[in-house]
């Protein structure tokens, strides 16, 4: 298969596009032929070495953490997906890989695709909602009637952080340039 990859932190390094074998299943991991994937400033970050002491990967490492594909193959314990099934996920830590043709993924990593939205649109999803989650339920614990800030409403985190906190019955408070006021007028 193709995939971009790296072969050490690096600024100035680009990623190369390289020949890779096919990943291989484990039994409750799926195999997903990639349709769409995400860039991610997480994705730049880790290419200039800014988490290699949180997140020490091994080299060569093809980047890449939300994707929506098609599963190919099932592990024989996979319960929950079948071959055909369109997906979308952001794969756990040290399982990233979304710049390739395909990736192995946990089935607990996974969900199904909606239907009413694009394989683009599924794969810009998971890793800016999995942030937004992260913040209003781990951290703030946001409720009903409670007031949020969001910082760069128009953004990928933004747009999505938005639409949360609405629907959890929050009062929105955002900033944006001019220029997408009416994008940030379909939210709120």
């Amino acid at each position: 298969m193709k995939a971009y990859s790296i072969s050490k932190y690096s600024k100035g390094d680009k990623m190369q596009l390289v020949d890779m074998p096919e990943p291989n299943i484990g039994d409750n991991e799926v195999l997903v032929a990639i349709h769409a994937t995400a860039l991610n400033q997480l994705d730049n970050k880790l290419k200039e070495g800014e988490f290699k002491l949180l997140l020490p990967y091994k080299f060569p490492l093809v980047l890449g953490h939300d994707f929506a594909g098609v599963i190919t193959k099932v592990g024989s314990k996979v319960n929950g997906f079948k071959v055909g099934d369109e997906v979308f996920a952001r794969p756990a830590d040290f399982h990233i890989g979304t710049f390739a043709e395909y990736i192995a993924v946990n089935e607990n990593d996974l969900a199904l695709k909606p239907k009413n939205i694009s394989m683009e649109e599924a794969a810009s999803i998971p890793l800016v909602a999995l942030t937004v989650w992260q913040a209003f339920f781990e951290k703030a614990q946001l409720k009903k009637g409670q007031k949020v800030f969001i910082q760069a409403g128009s953004g990928g985190v933004g747009t999505i952080a938005i639409q949360l906190a609405k629907h959890l019955g929050a009062t929105v408070a955002t900033t944006a340039s001019a220029n997408n006021f009416e994008l940030l007028d379909n939210f709120c």
